[in-house]
């Protein structure tokens, strides 16, 4: 260790290995040179992987590494699910256990997840442990959990009927779950409190009614609430394309019954402020938009005059739109998603008729190649990346609104049907999120709606999710996530007035 710190005093030059780290840390730290420590730091940010982020976590308290240590308890809390079947997760004190199933910001899709690691870490070592099985078990959101996991995850086990407070302390969940769950109690009552999540679903502008709407909402996944962030100041604007790219949520194109735009807005989400970006080389509406290999795309649309098979790509980094090769088929009203480093566009409009086409542009080869199409026509359809395919969801066949879906396996360049929306709707937003497929809003054939559901490809079901609070078609989402302050685009769990969530209950009932 010492020749390498020396050779880097005369050179300048280090070589940070897998087999060298940790004892170059201890020796930099120890003769106080932070460079190396620094360079020690940020190959172990690079190495972090579920198996070794507790360690690190560990190895980080007994040195300068304040900026690692963060991020590995960070990751622990992000990768909770995964890290609970690692070797290292036994290695955890009762103490530092319970403060990581305590967070707010624990990221578990279920509660249950949270149960099991707490039986899990005990059994490993009952005699040790069992003590503190009450209190770990008071740290996990027991009423979050349904009644069969209740019963099936805990209640069963021998290790919690032996305990007479723990058995005692689930049953009273149990007996009283309705009430601890409802609107005016969720967030008082430490069992009940969804945990934040890591990533939110923002729906942007749109048209409500007779009007273009400016109107965005947050989706707090973890509380099934939406969260109101409309910025008064900021134009409306429908048709558009909505893009979640390093940090900023970027609104590109669109019309506001007056004009249609080629001007992209971007909203800073750390300071919630909006600036204007270099504007597309066409004005489009009925846009396509997605985001590859940090890169925008915006293809098809509609300029107000003619409808367009044109493409163009965004690089934030230049603040400039370069133009590429054309779509083979005119396409406004389409939609677009990236998969495995390839555009996928589908369907639309095309001035005469709904498209069943579809194809996908490899930047590789700057090209477009057409690809299988659709069992059905679709314009206003909603295509999304999920679950290694490419699905499309609802739109308009020429005739009738459509609650059908069908996904693509670019395996097979075939397209299979799976399960129907509970609602016909077109012109709606799609995305993924927490392992789901939400469709949100649309026109049902009669009206804007602010009806939300998702699919679950495990189970090839639809279920309904927490209506918008602004009913409306032609809108566009995203999902963000990796944000400092993720907590300011969610429901507040400890200061939201009780007298707001007293209410809701009391127009629920």
């Amino acid at each position: 260790m010492m020749q390498i710190i020396i050779e880097f005093a005369y050179t300048g030059s280090l070589s940070v290995t897998e087999d060298n780290v940790q004892e170059l840390l201890v020796a930099a730290n120890q003769f106080n040179i932070m460079n190396i420590v620094q360079a020690c730091c940020d190959f172990l940010e690079e190495q972090l992987s579920p198996k070794n982020c507790i360690g690190i976590w560990h190895f980080t308290k007994f040195y300068s590494c304040s900026e690692l240590q963060e991020k590995a308890y960070k990751f622990v809390l992000d990768h909770f699910e995964e890290v609970v079947s690692t070797e290292e997760f036994q290695d955890l004190t009762v103490e530092e256990l319970s403060d990581f199933i305590e967070s707010d910001d624990l990221n578990v899709r279920k509660e249950s997840t949270v149960c099991e690691a707490v039986l899990h870490w005990i059994t490993n070592s009952p005699q040790e442990r069992e003590g503190h099985l009450l209190l770990l078990l008071s740290k996990v959101r027991l009423a979050l959990m349904s009644q069969d996991d209740l019963g099936t995850t805990v209640m069963s086990r021998e290790l919690v009927k032996s305990n007479a407070e723990c058995s005692q302390m689930v049953m009273d969940i149990m007996d009283n779950k309705d009430h601890l769950t409802s609107p005016a109690l969720v967030m008082r009552d430490s069992a009940a409190r969804p945990r934040l999540p890591n990533a939110i679903m923002l729906a942007i502008g749109g048209w409500s009614g007779a009007d273009p709407t400016n109107g965005i909402e947050a989706y707090d996944i973890r509380a099934d609430l939406w969260v109101n962030l409309t910025n008064d100041e900021e134009r409306p604007r429908a048709y558009h394309g909505t893009a979640f790219l390093d940090g900023y949520v970027y609104c590109v194109g669109g019309f506001d019954r007056q004009e249609s735009f080629n001007s992209v807005r971007r909203l800073d989400l750390s300071t919630h402020t909006w600036q204007e970006v270099a504007p597309m080389h066409f004005r489009r509406y009925y846009v396509s938009i997605t985001v590859l290999n940090g890169c925008i795309y915006a293809m098809g649309g509609y300029d107000g005059h003619v409808r367009l098979r044109t493409a163009e790509r965004y690089r934030p980094d230049t603040n400039q739109w370069t133009i590429i090769p054309s779509m083979h088929d005119i396409r406004s009203d389409a939609s677009c998603t990236t998969l495995n480093d390839k555009i996928y566009i589908c369907g639309g409009f095309n001035g005469n008729e709904c498209l069943e086409t579809c194809e996908y542009y490899s930047p590789e080869t700057d090209q477009w190649t057409v690809i299988a199409p659709m069992n059905s026509q679709r314009s206003g359809v909603g295509v999304v990346a999920y679950a290694d395919c490419v699905f499309a969801v609802g739109g308009f066949d020429g005739s009738a609104r459509l609650r059908s879906t069908e996904a693509y396996d670019p395996r097979t360049n075939t397209w299979r049907e799976v399960s129907s929306m509970l609602t016909t709707r077109s012109n709606f937003g799609i995305e993924v999120i927490d392992n789901y497929l939400f469709v949100v809003g649309g026109f049902n054939g009669y009206t804007t709606s602010y009806n939300v559901e998702y699919y679950d490809a495990a189970t090839d079901e639809w279920c309904e999710a927490c209506d918008m609070e602004i009913f409306r078609s032609a809108l566009s989402c995203c999902v963000v996530h990796g944000l400092p302050n993720m907590a300011e685009f969610t429901l507040c769990r400890d200061a939201r007035p009780f007298l707001e969530l007293e209410l809701m209950a009391e127009e629920s009932t």
